[in-house]
């Protein structure tokens, strides 16, 4: 007898113990439930070929074709990705709708003996989910403000009060990118929006909201992506505490945050300075292309620091009407001195 079947709507339930995604490659790489693998029973080929099979010719050749393509997939998939699987693995498994894609593999499963779950409603109800939540839970979040200027460590700085136990929010993770203009990451694209929504959804649900949520300082933009408008209205009134970090330890950290950047054949920062020349000028810009021509790296950050980056913060930060909780110090650019300004900003909150 088929091991059941059994259709769920939390694709949380503690009894899943994996999820299993049977989209195509693309739709799974436009968006997913984190953690999910793709085991798809169409590849994105195949299914283009049985939807032109379908339109030119019949749904019942589309059918037939769909069946030995899907049956020849999901054989592949036993085989390969789960042929270790236990006898008591739960899978929860689910397609586009909750349709026919995951109805087929859920029922090879049960005859193999796994008892599974469908999502009901598939990936569309899971995104109507995402979407709601994205509005209502940035609200009961109790959130705290890391400010301070570019270069002066706020990134590190959340990362030390995550290591001492503290609740955070990093943005720049979920998004893959630094958050400035030269934030790309090399050769690690960002996510889609709605892949970045889904991981920022995944992780704002793990949030206990009794307890204070420490996230940095953004834009409306993190690169590509955009915060939900209920999590930045959430972030622009919460309170603050302002990193200080001098001078030197920016340059130490920026230097070593943007690696890629800090060569003379570096197009990016050329291109940057070059799309600034109206702003700033060409008397003020060719002497930055002169530092980068020279390897002078600390006379280029500190020159990009003093004439664009720190006046575009203080403009930015007199717009904002959060509380400020304190200010910080950091001391150096060693872990040692995050960890003890993750502790000054823990005893300040």
């Amino acid at each position: 007898m088929p091991a059941p079947i059994e259709k769920l709507t939390n694709w949380q339930d503690p009894r899943i113990d994996e999820i299993i995604d049977v989209r195509s490659p693309s739709e799974f790489a436009e968006d997913h439930i984190p953690g999910a693998i793709n085991l798809p029973v169409f590849s994105d080929e195949e299914r283009a070929q049985i939807g032109t099979i379908y339109k030119q010719d019949s749904p019942f050749k589309a059918r037939r074709a769909g069946a030995a393509l899907v049956s020849a997939n999901i054989a592949r998939h036993i085989n390969e990705t789960l042929d270790n699987r236990p006898e008591n693995w739960r899978p929860l498994i689910h397609c586009w709708r909750g349709g026919q894609r995951s109805r087929a593999f859920a029922h090879i499963c049960g005859e193999i003996g796994w008892a599974s779950f469908l999502l009901d409603g598939g990936y569309k109800s899971y995104r109507n989910a995402v979407l709601q939540g994205l509005e209502s839970l940035p609200s009961t979040l109790n959130l705290c403000i890391i400010a301070g200027a570019t270069g002066s460590g706020k990134t590190h700085l959340l990362h030390a009060l995550a290591d001492n136990g503290v609740q955070t929010l990093d943005l720049e993770g979920l998004a893959n990118h630094k958050g400035s203009l030269l934030g790309g990451i090399p050769d690690s694209p960002q996510p889609s929006q709605r892949l970045f929504e889904s991981r920022l959804y995944d992780e704002i649900s793990k949030l206990d909201p009794a307890k204070i949520t420490f996230i940095e300082a953004e834009s409306s933009r993190v690169g590509d992506v955009s915060l939900p408008k209920a999590l930045w209205h959430q972030m622009a009134d919460a309170r603050m505490i302002e990193l200080q970090t001098d001078l030197e330890t920016r340059l130490t950290l920026l230097k070593a945050d943007y690696p890629h950047l800090m060569r003379p054949d570096s197009e990016t920062l050329a291109k940057l300075i070059n799309g600034m020349n109206a702003r700033h000028g060409y008397e003020v810009t060719n002497g930055w292309q002169d530092a980068l021509a020279a390897e002078d790296y600390d006379r280029l950050v500190s020159a990009l620091l003093s004439d664009h980056y720190d006046p575009a913060y203080e403009k930015a930060s007199a717009r904002h009407s959060r509380i400020a909780s304190g200010t910080v110090r950091l001391s150096g650019a060693d872990k040692a001195a995050f960890d003890d300004c993750a502790k000054a900003v823990i005893g300040l909150v």
